[in-house]
């Protein structure tokens, strides 16, 4: 590994102070619900990046050591995309519902 010059923690813990800060004013906004979804699952993945790039040093790593660490996210963004599709919006039936039956009188 080559030598490399420390990271400013400090730095760090700045950046992830003001993420969780936004976090905290994200969950207030009066935006749809998944707009609030979209914007915390980011700025987690930011604060997720930021901790495993400095904290845990793979940064400073070969490439492939990068690319293992993300590949189980990709993997997962891909099981998650396709286990939505199954679920709809719109409720179905497999039965029609039948009304009263008609008196033969």
């Amino acid at each position: 590994m080559a030598e490399h010059k420390d990271p400013n923690y400090m730095a760090i813990f700045w950046w992830l102070l003001a993420l969780t800060i936004t976090e905290l004013g994200v969950i207030f906004l009066p935006a749809a619900r998944w707009v609030i979804v979209v914007l915390l699952v980011a700025l987690a993945l930011s604060k997720a990046s930021l901790v495993a790039m400095y904290f845990m040093h793979l940064r400073f790593e070969r490439r492939t050591l990068s690319l293992i660490a993300v590949t189980p996210l990709l993997l997962s963004v891909i099981v998650l995309s396709l286990v939505s599709l199954d679920r709809s919006p719109v409720p179905r039936r497999t039965v029609d519902v039948v009304g009263p039956a008609p008196s033969g009188q």
